[in-house]
């Protein structure tokens, strides 16, 4: 008795229409990051789908934070392809790219330096650390997350730097400390920050001046090279 072939048509189908799916997806994507802003129209205009089509991938983007959408319906790139861009980047250039600005930070003052990111939600990530000299000193905090509104490189990450360009927090993510930030930029895109932490007995608003001007001028040698 033979066996009838066995018609994989359906197989084939159901892979055709997970890749249609997933590109449709990926270009929506696209149209939101190229745009930094969009509605759901005119994404949907952008890769020639029906709005309700668009709604459906737009939702399941935001839905895994790769967009985000505000009050009003504008979609905007979400804090999982800003991570994903950042850690990509990192591990082929940023971490190593800061390593010697790190150490001239620590070198002029004493303190322990940080190299963060943008985490999902509102969180950043700790990537990586140059320690301090002193005998008292942070502790390595490398691969955990912090609070953006709390922290110095939270704030500085999300644009709240001032006039003087960088940003102190006391007592924010942990009693007794002091952190000093700056951003780091792609364009005018910012991709982490670079941060001193002192233990708040030690710091002066001089010494604050002088941390924030040494974090400045590292930072402005990275905004070309990154």
């Amino acid at each position: 008795m033979r066996t009838p072939p066995v018609d994989d048509g359906g197989h084939e189908r159901a892979k055709v229409a997970t890749t249609r799916t997933a590109e449709r997806a990926l270009s929506l994507l696209s149209v939101v990051c190229e745009h930094g802003s969009v509605t759901l129209g005119d994404a949907a205009k952008a890769v020639n789908l029906s709005a309700s089509t668009a709604m459906r991938l737009l939702r399941t983007l935001e839905s895994t934070n790769f967009v985000r959408r505000d009050d009003d319906g504008t979609y905007f790139p979400g804090a999982a392809v800003v991570q994903l861009g950042v850690l990509a980047l990192s591990q082929e250039s940023l971490i190593p790219l800061c390593q010697e600005p790190m150490a001239r930070i620590v070198e002029h003052t004493g303190e322990s330096a940080y190299l963060s990111i943008p985490a999902s939600g509102e969180q950043g990530l700790y990537i990586a650390i140059v320690e301090g000299t002193h005998s008292v000193r942070h502790a390595n905090w490398v691969g955990r997350k912090f609070p953006l509104t709390m922290s110095a490189a939270g704030r500085a990450m999300k644009g709240g730097t001032g006039p003087e360009g960088y940003c102190v927090v006391s007592a924010g993510v942990e009693q007794d400390i002091t952190a000093v930030a700056v951003p780091i930029q792609v364009g005018k895109k910012v991709v982490g920050a670079l941060s001193v932490v002192v233990p708040s007995y030690r710091i002066t608003a001089s010494s604050i001046e002088h941390i924030g001007q040494i974090l400045l001028a590292e930072a402005s040698g990275l905004y070309g090279q990154v």
